[in-house]
């Protein structure tokens, strides 16, 4: 334990340390606020740091694991949240110009579940405004850095950017992300760390600035599947506040974390949808493929209704209309400082009738039971979690998503994992999607850990970026 570095410490590694006493809150929040200040400027992750708050609620912390008043397993460990999750009292502005000033009247549900274990909240991270966006960038609040390429600005995925690029770069241990068509998954992937996204009603949305009704979840962002569970652990369950929770029972996925893969049923991809990845992301999935059966699991082949293009698509429309009952006023006027390439994003919204918003609805039923009857016999479906490795900001094409096989996940109700499953050439991360049925993320991550265990691609770390 006295070897640990507090910068890039996991959360399972922190938990122990902070019990034995080889190492303090208040070393490991001084160490991440030092590093914060020595390298946001360039990375661009924090919004907003609570350097004040953070250090005091340090110490608390640490005060409380000494008299043997530790509540749990995250006592003490930081983290950051996105910029949609209120805190009371604090600026939360959804990555908007425009809200730049909007104070939170309410904590989120999460934001109290996770404060109540004892987390240290750091900071609020960027995100792509109003979160309705798949690359990581915003034109008026900043872009951050994808910290695996120091010379070239790279794609950080959206619309969690600043979350992903902050456990990726080691200013923070674990962080929360949201994930309405792959939010969560798209930036995990691109910058080489987990992310969950979990079944629509596991973790409250109360308190979280709305992108999609429908769609919409938070999640954890982290560096090893085990933290990811952890934090899923604590932030699961019934919400009065928001309705979607009441329909599913507190969820604890480490009894069968490392119960390993073998005798599990995994759905390949369709070939014809390898059409459109990168070699180098097929290589490192058809790689990840083979791990999972030299582990002992039974690979196969499922015939899916539709093709992912389709998924994609009716994922799109349900977040116009969604998004724009609630930011329509703004992105109709023109006077209001609104990022160009979010601005017709949502607008998408102002077209859609409501007879084709519900029918886009009565057609997403029918497809996830269609979903649901081919893939009956199996336990997860594997997919690249993206088609390319991270691409320079200026050749993005604004007018499309990157999110191809992420936004089935969110359309079909599914939960999904994404884990690091290797590099390109060029030293960029690649990544696997796990999709499981709605409710089994025990599942996903059971399959997540194991590959993770099977493989190092997780340890890696980015070059040190000069502070």
């Amino acid at each position: 334990m006295k070897g640990i570095d507090p910068v890039w410490a996991t959360v399972s590694e922190l938990s122990p340390a902070f019990t034995a006493r080889t190492l303090s809150p208040v070393a490991v929040v001084d160490a991440l606020l030092e590093r914060i200040a020595a390298r946001n400027a360039s990375l661009h992750a924090f919004i907003d740091v609570y350097d004040a708050d953070a250090r005091l609620a340090a110490e608390s912390a640490d005060k409380a694991i000494r008299s043997g008043h530790q509540v749990g397993p995250l006592h003490g460990v930081p983290i950051a949240l996105k910029d949609l999750v209120d805190l009371e009292g604090l600026v939360t502005t959804g990555g908007s110009k425009v809200w730049a000033r909007r104070v939170s009247p309410v904590t989120a549900t999460l934001a109290e579940r996770l404060i109540a274990a004892g987390m240290i909240v750091l900071g609020k991270t960027h995100t792509v405004e109003f979160a309705m966006g798949s690359f990581g960038t915003n034109t008026h609040m900043g872009t951050p850095r994808n910290p695996w390429d120091l010379r070239v600005h790279r794609t950080p995925g959206g619309s969690s950017s600043g979350s992903a690029v902050a456990v990726a770069a080691g200013l923070a241990p674990i962080a929360i992300g949201t994930d309405t068509g792959g939010s969560v998954r798209l930036p995990a992937a691109w910058c080489g760390i987990v992310g969950l996204k979990v079944t629509v009603g596991r973790i409250s949305t109360y308190g979280i600035l709305p992108l999609s009704s429908t769609l919409d979840t938070p999640g954890p962002m982290a560096r090893s599947v085990e933290d990811a569970a952890l934090l899923f652990r604590a932030l699961n369950g019934p919400d009065p506040r928001d309705p979607q929770t009441l329909a599913w029972t507190p969820s604890d996925p480490l009894p069968v974390l490392r119960r390993g893969v073998a005798g599990l049923r995994l759905a390949i991809m369709p070939d014809a949808e390898r059409d459109g990845v990168d070699k180098e992301e097929l290589a490192a999935y058809d790689a990840a493929v083979d791990t999972l059966a030299t582990l002992g699991a039974r690979i196969t082949r499922v015939v899916l209704p539709h093709r992912f293009s389709d998924y994609a698509a009716a994922t799109g429309r349900i977040i116009g209309a969604e998004g724009y009952r609630f930011v329509g006023h703004l992105v109709d006027d023109p006077s209001l400082p609104l990022d160009p390439h979010v601005r017709p994003r949502i607008q998408v919204g102002r077209g859609i009738s409501a007879r084709d918003y519900l029918l886009t609805l009565a057609e997403r039923e029918d497809h996830r039971r269609a979903y649901a009857t081919a893939v009956a016999e199996v336990d997860a479906l594997l997919t690249p979690t993206t088609q390319t490795a991270a691409i320079p900001i200026d050749s993005v094409d604004q007018s499309g998503t990157a999110a191809y096989f992420t936004r089935a996940g969110n359309y079909l109700g599914l939960c999904g994992l994404a884990v690091s499953n290797g590099f390109t050439a060029s030293g960029l991360p690649t990544s696997l999607q796990i999709l499981c049925q709605a409710g089994d993320e025990a599942t996903a991550l059971r399959i997540g850990w194991a590959y993770e265990q099977a493989t190092r691609w997780h340890e890696r770390r980015p070059v040190e970026q000069a502070p």
